[in-house]
């Protein structure tokens, strides 16, 4: 379902199979999609998969001189045999690389995920966040395999009328916040349960949905890796089912089942394994892996400045415990005699007052 238009499993197999083979003339080959209408781009994407293509959804919002760019990059590369689905990386910093997985290290989490959720056909998960992103596709491709129904969203956020269809929410902490505001408001609504990841959660989410009636489970993963730890109580992240972990010089090193097959064509990433199987995208973490992890960011994403390491996670995570502060994004901002300076972009809750200056650097 996407508003007010909806496709039972036979009418979905319907498009699949009007599709033809979508584009794939080799076994293997990434094919990329874009389509305003989020359902028959759902549809042509498995009709990529059943002609054994590797599907790949961009973002409706991007020009199209971008995505021209894009679409070039990725038809030129070779085909990937073997591979299932691909996605984009977040894209934060220049062109978005293309992660090419397997089938089987998405479908190998899928009974972890139903356990934590108590997930049946009966549910209808909610994913508010665009189909270029993997947890969206994901739980589409999961959600089909369990006989789920699946809700994308009206436009690119949480909307009011979604909650009256959705059981489980699949997104990141600000889709929740977006939830849980139109909640507190008086809106009605069928939620259950949700899985949250892609960024920090902010403690205070967690006590809101389980006030609403909604059971969090929280989690942290990576694109390349997949899911990584979990945490259903709110005691603190552990590893999921079938998931390793070791902390070397402070650097998470995962094992598990579920990692992604690595990137298309000459594009090069954070993603590294070793001759054991260990693969890490280098984030940090501190404490003993036999206690909750606790994340610290990306080792690539640390700021230099005057000699000095900071970590932007841990500045990010001190500013939002200012009382008025909703949320934080800690950055380096280049200047010639330090390297970098430390800079920060806060956002007010609203009708709160601004923290003065001094309050912030104290």
């Amino acid at each position: 379902r996407c508003g007010s238009a909806a496709l039972t499993e036979s009418q979905l197999r319907e498009r699949i199979a009007a599709a033809g083979t979508a584009g794939v003339d080799t076994p293997g080959r990434v094919v990329p999609i874009l389509d305003g209408d989020r359902l028959n781009a759902i549809a042509t994407a498995f009709a990529v998969r059943d002609a054994g293509g590797v599907p790949l959804i961009g973002d409706d919002r991007w020009n199209s001189d971008y995505w021209d760019g894009l679409r070039r990059t990725v038809t030129a590369a070779d085909p990937v045999p073997g591979m299932a689905w691909a996605t984009f990386s977040s894209g934060s910093t220049g062109t978005p690389r293309v992660i090419v997985r397997t089938h089987e290290s998405w479908s190998t989490s899928y009974p972890g995920v139903e356990r934590l959720l108590d997930l049946t056909a009966d549910d209808v998960v909610y994913v508010p966040s665009p189909l270029v992103s993997s947890v969206t596709m994901f739980s589409v491709v999961h959600a089909r395999t369990v006989g789920a129904s699946v809700l994308l969203p009206r436009t690119h956020t949480v909307s009011d009328a979604d909650l009256e269809h959705a059981t489980v929410l699949h997104g990141t902490p600000y889709a929740l916040r977006g939830v849980l505001e139109r909640i507190d408001a008086g809106r009605a609504h069928r939620l259950r349960a949700a899985l949250v990841g892609g960024a920090r959660l902010d403690p205070g989410l967690r006590g809101r949905a389980e006030a609403a009636g909604i059971r969090l489970v929280s989690y942290y993963g990576a694109a390349e890796l997949s899911f990584v730890a979990v945490d259903h109580d709110g005691h603190g992240l552990r590893p999921f089912d079938g998931v390793e972990t070791r902390i070397d010089d402070g650097v998470l090193w995962v094992r598990s089942p579920y990692f992604a097959g690595g990137y298309l064509g000459t594009a090069t990433g954070p993603f590294r394994c070793d001759d054991d199987g260990w693969g890490t995208v280098g984030d940090l973490v501190s404490g003993d892996p036999a206690d909750p992890l606790r994340f610290r960011g990306r080792s690539d994403g640390a700021i230099l400045t005057a000699a000095a390491t900071v970590i932007p996670e841990d500045v990010e995570a001190a500013l939002q415990r200012i009382d008025g502060i909703e949320d934080a994004v800690v950055f380096g901002l280049p200047n010639t005699r330090a390297g970098s300076l430390v800079a920060a972009v806060i956002e007010t809750g609203p009708g709160g007052r601004p923290p003065s200056a001094r309050e912030l650097r104290s």
